[in-house]
C-alpha cells in the first residue's frame, strides 16, 4: 500500500489553494479601459478669415462689444459629447470628450469673430476692467450629432442678444443654426461637422452683430 506523508499533503493542498486564488484573481481583475479621446471647437483656420488688418480700421465712432462668457442650456454644459439616437434622449460617447465645456471653448471664438468685421473699435471677453458700449449674451442651446437617418449631422443652435450696456436695451436678439452632416458616424466625424457647424453659425453672428452695431450708430 502506497502511504503520502503529511509534508507531501500539505504541499499539494497549498499548491491547490495557489492556483485557486490566482484563477479568482484573473477572474476578477477589471479589464483595461481604452483612454478616452479630447477634442477642440475652433474657428475657421487663418487662411479662411477676413483680415480685419488689411482692411479701413473701424471709425473712431464705432462701439466697444463686451462679450460675456457663454451659457449653455442643461446637458450642454459639460464636456461630454453628447449624441441623440431617439427624440428627447440625450446620450454621450464613452471615451470622447470634449477638452473643455463647449461655452468655455466658443468664447474666444465669439470674440476673434467679431474682431473680424471690423465694427468695432475693440472687443473685450468679461471678465475684464474695460467698460464697453454694446454687450454680446450667448446661450448654446444644442451642440449634438444626430444619428435619424445615416449620415448623421450636427445640430449647433446659438441663442444671441446684442444689449446697449449703459442703458440695458435690447437692440437686436436672433437664434442661429446649423446642421451640418458628418463625414463619418462616429465621434470623430461628428467633431468634424461641430467645428464646421461653429464655423457657420460664427460667420453669421458676427455679421448680425456688425450690422446692429451700425444700427445703433446711425441712431
Amino acid at each position: 500500500m502506497m502511504t503520502i506523508s503529511i509534508a507531501r499533503v500539505v504541499r499539494l493542498i497549498g499548491a491547490g489553494v495557489l492556483v485557486v486564488a490566482t484563477a479568482a484573481c484573473s477572474t476578477l481583475r477589471p479589464a483595461a479601459t481604452p483612454n478616452p479621446s479630447f477634442y477642440a471647437l475652433q474657428g475657421a483656420p487663418a487662411a479662411a478669415r477676413p483680415d480685419a488688418a488689411a482692411g479701413p480700421p473701424a471709425p473712431s465712432t464705432a462701439p466697444t462689444l463686451i462679450v460675456n462668457p457663454p451659457h449653455a442650456a442643461a446637458g450642454f454644459d459639460s464636456p461630454r459629447i453628447m449624441y441623440v439616437r431617439e427624440a428627447h434622449k440625450l446620450e454621450y460617447f464613452a471615451h470622447s470628450e470634449w477638452v473643455d465645456t463647449p461655452a468655455r471653448m466658443l468664447a474666444p471664438l465669439l470674440v476673434a469673430a467679431n474682431e473680424s468685421t471690423g465694427a468695432f473699435r475693440a472687443v473685450v471677453l468679461t471678465p475684464s476692467a474695460a467698460t464697453g458700449d454694446l454687450r454680446l449674451d450667448t446661450e448654446i442651446v444644442r451642440l449634438q450629432q444626430e444619428f435619424g437617418s445615416p449620415p448623421s449631422r450636427v445640430q449647433f443652435t446659438l441663442r444671441a442678444y446684442l444689449v446697449e450696456d449703459k442703458t440695458r436695451r435690447v437692440l437686436a436678439w436672433r437664434e442661429f443654426e446649423a446642421a451640418v452632416p458628418a463625414p463619418s458616424d462616429d465621434p470623430y466625424g461628428g467633431v468634424v461637422a461641430a467645428n464646421r457647424a461653429v464655423q457657420t453659425v460664427l460667420k453669421d453672428l458676427a455679421a448680425f452683430c456688425a450690422g446692429a452695431a451700425r444700427g445703433w450708430r446711425n441712431e
